[in-house]
């Protein structure tokens, strides 16, 4: 995860270099230690080096990183899970809609987002990537864990011209091999 984080540094500093220097300063142990106890979660190692690197963009920049999506600092995606974790049973009647589970690390500002799955929910793999969009009934298993995800995002920003890394990329195209889709119903 260290070679990746550090790799996924040198390209966004080099390539995008406005969004680079939009991106919070990373979290130390006492901060995610506080959270922990706030919103009584652990937060899992690899995620844990994530934060550590980066705690998101601000607040100020709409740019995605990736899949259309903002990186979201900790403290709101914690936020954001206990926001759904509270709808579910209500507005969430069906199994696996939002699951508690479920730490939100991207989104797109409409209510959908890239998820840290810390339960393994649909394929006992715990620490995958899935996406859950609000209006839809699929979820899909983009990443069997977040180190791949971040190494296929380096991969596109090693392949794609310039001038072209600000828009929309799919995923799939780097990490065929994991996308599994399920519906809820």
């Amino acid at each position: 995860m260290k070679d990746t984080l550090k790799l996924l540094d040198k390209q966004l500093a080099e390539l995008r270099p406005d969004y680079y220097a939009e991106l919070n300063k990373g979290l130390t142990d006492f901060d995610m230690n506080a959270m922990e106890a706030s919103f009584d979660i652990k937060i899992p190692k690899d995620l844990r080096a994530l934060y550590k690197w980066r705690n998101g963009q601000s607040e100020d920049n709409t740019e995605a990183l990736v899949n259309n999506a903002m990186f979201l600092p900790l403290h709101e995606a914690l936020e954001v899970m206990q926001e759904l974790n509270e709808l579910m049973g209500t507005d969430f009647e069906i199994e696996n809609w939002w699951n508690e589970g479920w730490i939100p690390l991207f989104g797109n500002g409409s209510g959908d987002y890239i998820c840290y799955d810390t339960e393994g929910i649909f394929t006992g793999s715990k620490g995958q990537l899935i996406e859950f969009w609000n209006d839809a009934n699929n979820r899909v298993v983009i990443a069997n864990h977040l180190e791949n995800f971040l190494k296929a995002l380096t991969r596109h920003l090693q392949e794609t011209p310039e001038d072209e890394l600000d828009e929309y990329f799919d995923i799939d195209e780097h990490i065929k091999v994991y996308r599994k889709e399920f519906k809820v119903e």
